[in-house]
């Protein structure tokens, strides 16, 4: 393997004083909810939201003289490119950035803030790949890779140095996926101290490269994920050899997985967490049989999610948890029957957040009325008490389901 576990050592010297020893901190709560010992580790907590700034800083600190005078060139569509933009800054680096053309708003400006030239080029990751590389070559700037790095690689191993230091009782570490640079550096760390822990890496089923290359399988299409921080097209040729050797099972998640670990970390942890962080916590909570009365570390890798984006899992959460429900009340189109049903939704103690009448479009009489309600509920029992007062009084109800919610 190109990295030891002695390059872990010497990138932890190396980041010493210059990114946060970030907590790694056990869950009570989650332990409870899921009959394993979850201890997590923040890296949320870094300069740039992300374990990226590890390697970032290690590999920019190598540069020559020379090498740092001309500048570096990075193509990330996130977290990368702000380890990158932030370090290359306090170090007085020139950096670019070419990020893809549908990188997140938030992404891009942080980016920016951090002080790199930001240039947006190509459709996809690999068109902006491609054009850092010529842009690189026209410039005689160095190239800084996400994941295909050794310095990378072992910058982002002090993370397993770390974990395995604070919390050595760990018996399983749970680690997301992109090109893999995070889980071979952590693995090369947590084998040397602790040989027989049990490395598990996380993809998304949306982007399972590293999954099918070491299952000698053809790369697939890429699909939209919520995961966009670990969604490479082809995992990196320096780290496929160590994830091979080093990482246990490679575990695949579904969308509605990694929205469900990241609503639950914002609720039982108050933490916000981007898709990728959020996969290890997945992984855990759709293969609990796998991983009950272990001791489980778990790393939040980042927290740069879009607000939009986080807005709308928070809605979808609590729509597929039945504490916001959409129902159809058929009544009589006459004075007095929205004011009746409001009152029987009230009294059950349900909050109406939104109603409107439909009319044209409502398979009932001409002279009765569709209405559409949107209530707030404590919970799905809570929701069938709302709806069965409202049948109870007469009134045809029907309740609309989003995909997967079950109906009541």
């Amino acid at each position: 393997m190109v990295v030891g576990f002695t390059d872990v050592e010497a990138a932890a010297r190396t980041l010493a004083g210059q990114v946060v020893r970030t907590p790694c901190l056990r869950s009570e709560r989650l332990s409870e909810l899921l009959g394993c010992a979850i201890t997590l580790k923040y890296e949320t907590f870094q300069h740039s939201s992300s374990f990226k700034d590890r390697g970032a800083y290690v590999k920019l600190a190598s540069l020559t003289d020379e090498e740092r005078a001309r500048g570096v060139i990075a193509m990330s569509a996130g977290n990368h490119a702000q380890g990158v933009a932030y370090h290359a800054t306090r170090l007085g680096i020139p950096a670019t950035i070419v990020m893809p053309k549908l990188t997140p708003f938030l992404k891009v400006e942080k980016t920016t803030q951090f002080g790199a030239r930001v240039l947006l080029e190509g459709d996809s990751v690999d068109e902006a790949a491609a054009y850092a590389h010529r842009l690189a070559a026209e410039r005689n700037l160095t190239f800084i890779h996400p994941y295909d790095d050794p310095q990378i690689i072992a910058g982002q191993g002090t993370v397993g140095l770390e974990m395995l230091t604070d919390a050595p009782d760990l018996e399983v570490l749970v680690v997301p996926i992109g090109g893999g640079g995070l889980i071979a550096g952590m693995a090369i760390a947590a084998k040397a101290l602790k040989p027989e822990v049990e490395i598990v890496g996380v993809q998304a089923t949306a982007c399972p490269s590293m999954y099918r290359k070491r299952a000698g399988l053809p790369e697939a299409p890429l699909r939209p994920t919520l995961a966009e921080g670990i969604a490479v097209r082809t995992p990196g040729e320096l780290t496929l050899p160590i994830v091979r050797e080093l990482v246990g099972d490679i575990l695949l998640m579904e969308e509605d997985a990694i929205e469900d670990a990241i609503l639950t970390l914002l609720e039982v942890e108050k933490t916000v967490i981007e898709g990728a962080g959020a996969a290890g916590l997945a992984a855990v909570m759709a293969y609990r049989e796998r991983f009950v009365g272990r001791q489980l570390g778990l790393v939040l890798c980042g927290g740069n999610i879009d607000l939009r984006l986080l807005s709308v899992v928070i809605l979808r959460g609590l729509v597929h948890s039945k504490r916001v429900i959409w129902i159809q009340v058929g009544m009589p189109d006459a004075p007095g029957n929205l004011a009746q049903a409001a009152a029987l939704i009230g009294q059950a103690g349900g909050n109406i957040l939104e109603v409107a009448h439909q009319r044209a479009f409502s398979p009932l009489s001409i002279k009765s009325t569709e209405v559409n309600f949107i209530i707030e509920t404590r919970n799905a029992a809570h929701a069938t008490e709302v709806v069965t007062a409202l049948r109870a009084a007469g009134f045809e109800v029907r309740v609309l389901e989003a995909a997967g919610t079950g109906g009541f």
